[in-house]
C-alpha cells in the first residue's frame, strides 16, 4: 500500500496530484494538472465554467479515470486502490444526492450500512449527525419535504457518515439563500476543526475567502495560479488608496487636484460620498508616494489613509479573463456521463 508518508512529494499533504490529464473526444478537460492539498486545510479550486473543476473532483473520487497522470488521496493511490480510497473520502456535489423518498434518518442509516458499519454503529452515527446538523426534528420526514437548506445539510451529513479524512465539496452552496449558506460554511469550518481536509470548488468569491486557506485557479484544464488569498491578490498587482479627509467637502477638490497633477500612469480617482472617502487606484509604490505627498502638500487635514489589495473577484478576472459567473452546470459530455454510470 502506497502511503503519503512514504512519498516525499506528498509528505504532509492529504491530496497529491501530478500531471493529471483527461480527454473527452477532442476536448481536453484536464491538461497536466498538479495539485497539493495540505492535511487539515481547505483548498479552494476556482475557475470559469468548463475549466475542469468537476472533472478533477470526479477523478479524485474514483468516479472516472484519468488518461494520464497520478493522484494520491489520504495515502491511497486513486487508480490502484479505489476501493480503499472510497472508505476515507466524502463527496457533496452540486445537487442533493440523497433519496428523497426516504426519511432523513433512513438515508443516513442506509449509507452507513453500505459503508459496512454495523447496525448499531450506523444507527448511532445517523443519530449523531442529524443532531449535529440540526435535523433531529425532521429525522422521520421524507427528504422530499425538506427545504433546500435542509437537504444540503442532509447531503453534508451523508458525506460524513464514514468519518472521511478528505471531503470534496463541489459547488456546495449552489442555490442556497445567504442564511443557509452561512450555516453550511459554519459546518465546513467545524469539520476542518476536527481535522478533515476539504477540496472545495466554488464560483462564489466570498465563499472562497470565508473557507479556503489556499486557492488553485484553473482555466482550460490547466492550473494557472496557486497560493494563499493575499498572495494571489498581491501577485495580480495594484492597490487602492482610500483617503478620508476630515472635512467631506474637501473630497471633490482633492479629487480634481489629483487628476490635474498628471502623475504618470495614475488612473482617475473616484469619490465615495457614502463613506466620505476618495478612492485612488495605484499600481506602484512610486504612485502611492506621489499621491500621499500631493495630499500632504495641499494642506488638507486627513482623517485616515489606507491601502486595499484587489478583491478576489478582480484577481479571478485578471487571471482568467472571465468574471466569476453563475455556478457551473454539469457540462460533462455524454461519453463521460456513460463512463460514470458504468
Amino acid at each position: 500500500m502506497t502511503r503519503i508518508d512514504d512519498n516525499p512529494v506528498g509528505a504532509g499533504h492529504a491530496v497529491t496530484v501530478r500531471g493529471l490529464v483527461k480527454h473527452y473526444g477532442e476536448t481536453k478537460a484536464l491538461d497536466g494538472v498538479d495539485l497539493d492539498v495540505r492535511e487539515g486545510t481547505v483548498m479552494g479550486v476556482l475557475g470559469p465554467n468548463g475549466a475542469g473543476k468537476t472533472t478533477l473532483v470526479r477523478i479524485l473520487s474514483t468516479l472516472i479515470t484519468p488518461d494520464a497522470g497520478q493522484a494520491t488521496v489520504a495515502g491511497y493511490d486513486v487508480l490502484r486502490q479505489p476501493r480503499q480510497l472510497r472508505r476515507v473520502i466524502g463527496l457533496t456535489g452540486q445537487y442533493a444526492s440523497v433519496d428523497e423518498k426516504l426519511p432523513g434518518w433512513e438515508n443516513l442509516y442506509m449509507i452507513g450500512r453500505l459503508l459496512d458499519l454495523s447496525r448499531k454503529d450506523a444507527r448511532a452515527r445517523a443519530d449523531a449527525l442529524l443532531e449535529r446538523f440540526s435535523l433531529t426534528e425532521a429525522a422521520k420526514r421524507p427528504a422530499s419535504t425538506y427545504s433546500g437548506g435542509m437537504r444540503r445539510r442532509l447531503d453534508l451529513a451523508a458525506s460524513m457518515i464514514g468519518r472521511p479524512a478528505v471531503l470534496y465539496l463541489d459547488e456546495p452552496t449552489t442555490g442556497l439563500d445567504p442564511r443557509t449558506r452561512n450555516e453550511v460554511w459554519d459546518e465546513v469550518k467545524a469539520m476542518v476543526g476536527h481535522g478533515v481536509t476539504v477540496l472545495l470548488t466554488t464560483q462564489y468569491m466570498e465563499e472562497a475567502e470565508q473557507l479556503a486557506s489556499e486557492l488553485t485557479v484553473v482555466d482550460r484544464g490547466k492550473v494557472i495560479a496557486t497560493g494563499g488569498i493575499e498572495e494571489l491578490k498581491a501577485r495580480v498587482g495594484g492597490r487602492t488608496l482610500r483617503v478620508r479627509p476630515v472635512d467631506p467637502l474637501q473630497l471633490r477638490p482633492l479629487a480634481d487636484m489629483l487628476d490635474e497633477l498628471g502623475i504618470t500612469g495614475l488612473a482617475a480617482t473616484t469619490v465615495d460620498p457614502e463613506t466620505g472617502t476618495l478612492l485612488v487606484p495605484v499600481l506602484s509604490d512610486e504612485q502611492l508616494t506621489a499621491v500621499v505627498g500631493a495630499v500632504t502638500a495641499r494642506g488638507i487635514t486627513i482623517s485616515s489613509i489606507t491601502t486595499e489589495l484587489p478583491s478576489l473577484d478582480e484577481v479571478f478576472l485578471s487571471l482568467t479573463g472571465h468574471r466569476a459567473g453563475a455556478p457551473e452546470k454539469d457540462a460533462t459530455p455524454a461519453d463521460a456521463r456513460q463512463e460514470i454510470a458504468a
